[in-house]
């Protein structure tokens, strides 16, 4: 599995069609049967509890995005400091299971697990 952070509007999209997906292969915000999983952070805010349930089925896909939650200012609302720190628990084991992890900024990636 490869895991992919960025910002938002980074690039991470533009990223994984140039590995060879189509936009046809994108789950946006929710998980099925195509290979690619795009906006983890909300389907972690759909259900921030089940997040720690995830990571099994999240490894078995071939490509996982997710915006960067841990930079920036911190939420004022609970909920959306839990969101915040389950959608960065999930992504830290997800970044432990890839074989390769890239970080978007400003459209450029930047391999920081697994080679170039």
């Amino acid at each position: 599995m490869i895991l992919v952070i960025g910002g938002a509007a980074s690039g991470k999209r533009d990223y994984v069609r140039g590995l060879g997906y189509e936009e046809s292969q994108f789950a946006t915000g929710a998980i099925d049967n195509r290979p690619v999983v795009d906006r983890l952070q909300e389907i972690v805010a759909a259900d921030k509890d089940a997040a720690e349930g995830l990571l099994e089925v999240l490894c078995a896909k071939e490509v996982v995005i997710c915006d960067e939650v841990g930079s920036g200012v911190i939420p004022a609302e609970r909920h959306e400091r839990e969101v915040r720190e389950a959608t960065g628990r999930l992504c830290n084991q997800l970044a432990g299971h890839a074989e390769k992890v890239v970080r978007l900024v400003a459209g450029i990636p930047v391999v920081i697990k697994g080679g170039a």
